[in-house]
């Protein structure tokens, strides 16, 4: 049942995202205040699923928002949503593609793994007075597509098969974020930061021990915040 509730709730999450990133840049200066900054979080991850023959990282985009809520002093609780993020791997090899009972289109050719997960994170975080943050917490996903992607270029022909295994993989994911960054313009304007994500679930519903995990850069940009307050408490 509490499951089931999960899946609700991050389907219901992901279907209002993208309206809420339209309302984030049109009400963002409402919604900020001394005690909650909220915003756009983007940048790039590189990603590996563990227990398999592979080891390259998957290199892509994510987008979403984030609400960074102050608890006491300089305690905040940090949250929101990855709308667009893919986790996964690159460079299957033929054991792989054999596990993943996946069609082997060619050897010319490479192969990846791309899981779009709605993601996330549930963390606390400490700022310290030199604009520098620490940030440790709980993180999940809910996986809404997945396919194995075939890519070649032969003789300047390119060629992009994708073919999907959404059964094969677990719909929920969970594990550990912790990161760092800092906050420009003296604690004023834009952050960046750097966070890694653990994954204790397994990806695969048939394969133990496959695990995601990724190194995030980042940069969050408030919207219509107004930090005067507190950065002078």
């Amino acid at each position: 049942m509490k499951k089931t509730v999960l899946i609700i709730v991050f389907i219901l999450v992901g279907f209002s995202a993208q309206s809420q990133v339209l309302i984030s840049l049109l009400l963002g200066d409402k919604l900020n205040s001394d005690g909650l900054e909220f915003g756009l979080e983007t940048g790039v991850n590189w990603a590996k699923i563990s227990d398999l023959d592979t080891s390259n990282s998957l290199a892509t985009w994510n987008i979403g928002f984030y609400f960074d809520i102050r608890v006491k002093n300089k305690w905040f609780f940090y949250t929101g949503v990855l709308v667009k993020a893919k986790l996964g791997v690159d460079e299957l090899s033929d054991d792989d593609l054999q596990r993943l009972m996946t069609t082997n289109y060619s050897e010319n050719g490479d192969y990846s793994q791309k899981i779009n997960y709605f993601i996330v994170p549930a963390l606390a975080k400490y700022k310290f007075d030199n604009h520098m943050y620490l940030e440790a917490g709980p993180q999940f996903g809910l996986m809404y597509k997945a396919w194995v992607e075939f890519n070649s270029d032969i003789d300047g022909r390119d060629a992009r098969i994708k073919e999907s295994n959404e059964d094969m993989i677990n719909r929920l994911d969970a594990g550990v974020t912790f990161g760092t960054g800092y906050t420009l313009m003296k604690g004023k304007g834009m952050t960046i930061g750097a966070k890694y994500y653990v994954g204790l679930a397994n990806v695969y519903k048939d394969i133990s021990g496959t695990n995601n995990s990724a190194f995030f850069l980042k940069v969050n940009i408030p919207i219509g915040a107004d930090k005067s307050n507190v950065e002078n408490e």
